[in-house]
Order: C-alpha cells, then structure tokens, then sequence
C-alpha cells in the first residue's frame, strides 16, 4: 500500500481528528499529516489532568441523532456495564443541571415540577405564564437573539434565567447577538416543548436540549482523542504536536504548500488538499494574497476566550435532601453578584476522574476576553478570586479547599456579532479553494457541539475523495432541522 498523496491536516481537535481516521480508513493512497499547536490532542474538547484529577475545558457531552456518529464513537470506546474491569468504555450518565438563580436552584431545562414553582413564587409564576402567553400570541420579529428567545419563553422567563447569564457568557447584551446563535444551539428548546416533555406527548421525539442521559468515556472526552490519535498513526498517518502552521503558499485557487515551525525548524510540506481547523481569522493572515476587504472581515470576527480553576476540596454545600453529594454536572451561575459563569462537578461527569473518592474536584469556568483585568491576573490572584466567588454564593467554605490549578483557552467560543455579519463573503471566498476544507468548531467559526464538528470533517472527506461541492460541510448545523432528522 503506498499513500503517496499528502493531506496536511491543520489541528488535532475533533474534527481534524475525524478528517484523519476517514481518509486512512476510506482511502489507500491518502497519507493524513496533522500539525497541532499544543502538545496533545483534543482542542478544546481535551481532558487535562492534574495532579489525578481530570477537567474538561467547559464538559462535553457525547450526544448524537447521527448514527454514524455514533457508530465511530463506539468504535473506540463501546458501551461497557463493567465499568471497574475494562479501562477503555463509554459510560452512560444521566444528565442533571441547574440554575443558581436568586440564591436558589432551579432545574436546567427548566422544569413544570413543584420545585420550580416553589423557588419562583406565585407572583413571578403567574407573571410569567402571562408573559409566555403574550408572546406566544404575538411573536416579535426575530432579528435578535433577545427576540428568538422570548418568543420561545415569554419576557418573564428571559429575564430570569437567559438575560444576564447570556450577557456575562458573551460579554455582549443579548439585543447586541445574532438570533443565528438561539437557531443552532438552542433551537429545539422553548417553554412549549418543555411543557410537552413533561406531559409526555412527544411521542418518540426527544428534544437534543431535554436528553435526560449522554455518553461519556470513563477517563473524561480526552480519552476518546487519545484512543483515536494512536489508530491514525498505527494506520500510517502521523501527528505532529507543538508544530504551528505559520504560512500557506496558495494560487487563486489552490493550497500548494503548507510551511510549519518544527521545534525551530521550519519545514515546507507540498500536500494535495489541506483540511483546516484552526482559527479563520488566523488561516486568512498566513495565507497569500489574501484581499483587503477579507481580511479587515476576518481579523474582526470576534471571539469569546475561557478560563477556568479547578479546585479540589474535602467538603461542599451542595447536597441532596439525603446529604449526599448533589446530582449536578453543571451549575449555571446567574447571579450578578459574582463574574463566574457556570460550575462543573467532575465527579458526576465520571467518578473515575477524581483521584480520591472522598474528595470533590470542581472546575469553576469564566467567560473572558483575552488581556482584559482577569485573564491577566496571575494564577494565584485569579485562583483567591474564584475561591471568594464561590464562598460569595456558598458553595464553598475556605477551609474546604485543598488544592487548586488554573487552565486558560483562547478563542473557546466563536462569536456572531461584529463582523460575523458579514461571514458569507468570508465563506464565498474560501470556497475558491478546491482543495482547501474548513472543519471544526473555530474552522467554520461556528459554536458546533462536538458531533457537529466530527461530522462536518466526515462530509469534507467525502467531498475530497468524491469531488463535490462543498455546501454540505457548510451546511452543519445551520439547517434549523438537524437535531430533528432522526
């Protein structure tokens, strides 16, 4: 077998992970090379450990209608009830969440349960069953992101629970958001379908935004990109870690050549199709010739950049009428009084990441810009920080904790405001390039949930080895119907 035909492959995220395996399992003359930044895989949907403690950079759950996503997924972790005997499995957990909202904590979805209704009150209840019904019967023009959701949930409600999460998540009011957002991440959520689910009239129809359980690897999603990372290099391709790509030689209308820092060393590598994952504002700048008007778009394009601290602790005052630890894999923070925006509880992601079983690891998340005043405070100040939140709105004492680490990402989140506006000049540009494929999440500047992402790489594949066009890739979760075709 001689794969005599190079793909360089920029990123070892999920997507230009998938993009690999496909073109090695789909091909035999086809040799992937990924250059990646970092110095493992995964992206940012990477577990990092430390100290025996694993955290996911903002908690992936695996979750697909698509059975072909599925199907890969279980190639490398199958669904396993043993789970103290066998190493390398799929767990099913259940999925369990809340909002902390007015010092108290209310079911994420929300619920129509006794809890609900006691938490908000009779005042607010009627308020905002009157609310939902004004909205139900007229509907604003959705422009916005504002818009997309009290047409879904009434103004009450928004106000309550969507409003000022949205806004420190994003660090933009969601008047100032793309309605583009609510379409492809929360599209199938609204008080209607939640009213549905309680009263079981779905039918076989299940909500992405209401799954009750999810997959996930027993040693966090990292696990899942390790696995995959040693099947691409035992088939022949090969993955190059700490190696940026820092020019692209192109034609008008070709990718010749990929050139990459290698540890110093800068080598030239001539390849026949290039699948992109990283960053467009950053593949636009290191390309040739690339327009004025383009790039001005591009460098504009904003982003959202994450910091998180994980803490280990002896005790937490988070617990279940019974006194145990609470269900929660995620906390949603709705309260102005702290900047954090959300908790993980990585013991009920899998107990298996927690290195001591009596101990709790938390990861505490923070929604930022990069440089602005907290992501540049040093490690200690920032940890302090986030230690005084979490005492602030008690779910800490001080004494609890017992030790304590801090993980910056940049460019976590594509954004759609500024000049996302004007994408589709960005897109029509780059499709110029027959042999140019932009997968992933921050290839496509697309907030994709990781089943989008590998999919968006398995169409690229397809269309390389096929020769069609490329609007399927595109074309990833931004049908409003993706989530509801199985």
């Amino acid at each position: 077998m001689s794969r005599n035909k190079i793909v360089v492959i920029i990123g070892a995220g999920p997507a230009g992970l998938t993009a690999a395996y496909k073109l090695l399992t789909e091909t035999n003359d086809i040799k992937p090379i990924i250059f990646e930044t970092d110095r493992e895989p995964g992206g940012i949907a990477k577990t990092l450990f430390y100290k025996g403690n694993g955290i996911d950079l903002g908690g992936h759950r695996l979750f697909s209608k698509n059975n072909d996503i599925k199907e890969l997924w279980l190639e490398f972790l199958p669904l396993n009830k043993n789970t103290d005997e066998n190493e390398n499995i799929m767990l099913i957990r259940k999925r369990f969440s809340e909002i902390l909202y007015d010092r108290k904590l209310f079911d994420y979805p929300i619920k129509l349960s006794f809890k609900t209704f006691k938490n908000m009150g009779l005042k607010k209840t009627f308020k905002s069953g009157i609310d939902y019904i004004k909205s139900s019967l007229f509907k604003r023009k959705e422009l916005t992101l504002e818009d997309f959701i009290i047409n879904r949930f009434g103004k009450a409600l928004y106000s309550m629970f969507f409003e000022g999460y949205t806004e420190k998540v994003w660090g933009r009011h969601p008047n100032k958001i793309s309605k583009e957002w609510g379409e492809q991440r929360i599209k199938s959520l609204s008080l209607s379908n939640v009213i549905l689910n309680a009263l079981h009239l779905n039918g076989f129809h299940k909500e992405t935004s209401l799954i009750d359980k999810f997959w996930y690897p027993k040693y966090g999603c990292g696990q899942l990109w390790n696995l995959m990372s040693d099947k691409i290099i035992s088939l022949g391709g090969e993955i190059h870690y700490n190696c940026p790509v820092i020019n692209i030689e192109n034609s008008s209308d070709t990718i010749k050549t990929v050139m990459v820092n290698k540890n110093g060393n800068i080598e030239n590598i001539n390849c026949t199709a290039c699948f992109s994952s990283m960053p467009i504002k950053d593949l636009l700048n290191i390309m040739c010739n690339t327009p004025s008007e383009i790039l001005s778009i591009s460098n504009n394009l904003p982003y959202r950049d994450y910091m998180l601290v994980g803490l280990e602790l002896n005790n937490i005052n988070l617990k279940d009428k019974n006194g145990n630890l609470t269900n929660d894999c995620w906390i949603y923070i709705q309260d102005e009084r702290v900047k954090a925006g959300r908790i993980q509880i990585m013991n009920n992601w899998s107990p298996y990441l927690v290195r001591d079983k009596n101990k709790i690891f938390i990861s505490v998340e923070y929604f930022c810009n990069e440089n602005d005043r907290y992501w540049n405070m040093d490690d200690n100040t920032f940890i302090n920080f986030a230690i005084s939140e979490m005492v602030k709105i008690d779910i800490i004492e001080p004494n609890y904790v017992e030790d304590s680490t801090r993980i910056k990402v940049k460019k976590a989140y594509p954004a759609y405001f500024d000049t996302y506006t004007q994408f589709d000049e960005i897109k029509t540009y780059l499709n110029k390039f027959d042999n140019l494929y932009c997968i992933g999440r921050n290839g496509q500047h697309r907030y994709n949930n990781i089943d989008h992402s590998m999919l968006t790489a398995i169409y690229a594949v397809n269309s390389y080895i096929n020769g069609t066009d490329k609007n399927k890739i595109w074309n990833v979760n931004s049908e409003k119907d993706y989530h509801e075709t199985k």
